[in-house]
């Protein structure tokens, strides 16, 4: 089936009594299970006190592997983790490179941001003062996979067969901007006047007689309707909605993309069966999406990506000196390693950031965002480019903190200051962030051809 090129398969036409489509695409898929061995410490909440009591759900890398005729090819990887931090997507880069031949732009890196999967490297290690035991574990796990992923790559690689893609959106409401207003500033709550993005994007992969295999979809909302209470392991609200969507399709891969919801909560949040309220939900809308006269996607498929600095406020080594007294003991952890950063003379000054584009044809773009990207980027990605039909995703190819907007930076809180103590950062972003993020979107955009 590998020889038979989408290019062979323009004039064929009746088998089995059906009609067989011209295929744009070659499509690959894989998946590899990623649920942690148990107990296992869980990441996301500063409030947990011991490691996983079970799993609930399993956890899953997933991947799409895509050629269009040219040989061009990109491969989109979803995984249920809270973050992958740049030292993994670095490695699996590079071997990708090594193995596959697949340059840096021609690979995603997803998350879906759950707070009830593992801990993951050096993501958000602040949270965490492990003993020799628990830390040894969190090193074998990611050291597993980072092969795991490379394997996955793979696999979907040598999995293609021919393949059509559609695209069409839809909506779900529950999730609402948390950025609450108050008159000591702005704390974590419900904001029902702040920015949201209810947009459900759905891209239908399908085989050339139209029988569905793989849906990729997306959402802008945090993956915490669980919270800090809660110690099984599981995907939550997307997890659950990938589950119900290869439930209600029996052999269909169903893959789910975080978009910009770093300032977006589940709303309402707190137990199990809201977590799978809120997964029939989005999985109801992808369903209803599937049904409808989706948009044709076609080839070529171009890439581009690009490393831009973010940079920091100033700090002093006085300044984490000061912070090692504090009562806080997540403060004390960053002071200690920012000072030992001060040591090795490397104090953080800037932070690597990750961008990409990948475009088909003039039918669809998916811009993919590091961090924990607030929803402002994807709606002023949209509006400057209102001639693309654009898809905009955080949480790929490196989470290190919060990426702000320049209007969250300067009202403050969470996403704009407190998350850099979890994170182990020095400090917040200078007010620059957003510009510099948006020449970096700018660049990759030019270079496959979007238009603004």
């Amino acid at each position: 089936m590998r020889s038979l090129t989408a290019k062979a398969l323009f004039l064929m036409l009746w088998i089995t009594g059906g009609v067989v489509l011209a295929a744009e695409f070659e499509a690959g898929l894989a998946r590899i299970n990623i649920t942690p061995p148990t107990p296992f410490w869980m990441s996301g909440y500063a409030a947990r006190t011991h490691p996983s009591e079970g799993v609930m759900q399993q956890l899953w890398a997933k991947a799409l592997a895509l050629q269009d005729p040219r040989g061009h090819r990109v491969v989109l990887v979803t995984t249920d983790l809270i973050g992958i931090p740049r030292e993994v997507s670095e490695e699996v880069f590079g071997r990708a490179r090594k193995k596959y031949k697949l340059d840096r732009s021609e690979l995603v890196l997803s998350c879906s941001h759950t707070h009830c999967g593992p801990a993951v490297g050096r993501n958000l290690s602040v949270l965490f003062d492990f003993n020799a035991e628990h830390e040894k574990k969190v090193k074998t796990y990611s050291a597993d996979l980072t092969t795991k992923l490379l394997q996955l790559i793979g696999d979907a690689l040598r999995a293609q067969q021919p393949a059509n893609l559609a695209f069409g959106q839809g909506n779900v409401g529950f999730a609402i901007n948390r950025r609450a207003p108050g008159a000591a500033g702005f704390r974590i709550g419900v904001n029902t006047n702040g920015p949201v993005d209810h947009s459900v994007p759905v891209l239908r992969v399908a085989a050339p007689d139209g029988q569905l295999r793989a849906v990729l979809f997306g959402y802008a909302c945090h993956n915490t309707t669980l919270g800090g209470d809660f110690y099984r392991i599981n995907g939550d609200y997307a997890g659950l909605a990938q589950e119900a969507i290869e439930t209600t399709h029996p052999g269909v891969t169903a893959l789910f993309m975080m978009l910009c919801g770093g300032d977006q909560n589940p709303n309402p949040r707190g137990t199990v069966p809201l977590a799978q309220q809120h997964g029939e939900a989005l999985a109801s809308e992808v369903t209803r999406v599937l049904g409808t006269d989706l948009r044709p996607v076609r080839a070529p498929i171009r890439t581009a990506s690009d490393i831009t600095s973010l940079e920091l406020a100033p700090h002093t080594r006085q300044g984490f000196e000061e912070e090692t007294k504090h009562a806080d003991k997540f403060r004390q952890r960053r002071a200690r390693l920012m000072l030992d950063a001060y040591d090795h003379k490397k104090p953080v000054r800037q932070v690597p950031y990750p961008v990409q584009a990948v475009r088909f044809g003039q039918d669809l773009t998916l811009l993919t965002l590091g961090g924990e990207v607030v929803v402002d980027y994807g709606l002023r990605a949209k509006r400057e480019f209102s001639g693309e039909n654009l898809v905009v995703a955080g949480y790929c190819n490196d989470v290190m903190c919060y990426i702000p907007s320049k209007r969250v930076l300067l009202e403050g809180g969470y996403e704009a200051v407190d998350n850099m103590i979890y994170y182990g950062m020095p400090g917040p972003f200078t007010p620059t962030v957003e510009d510099r993020v948006f020449k970096s979107i700018q660049k990759v955009m030019k270079k496959v051809g979007a238009r603004p």
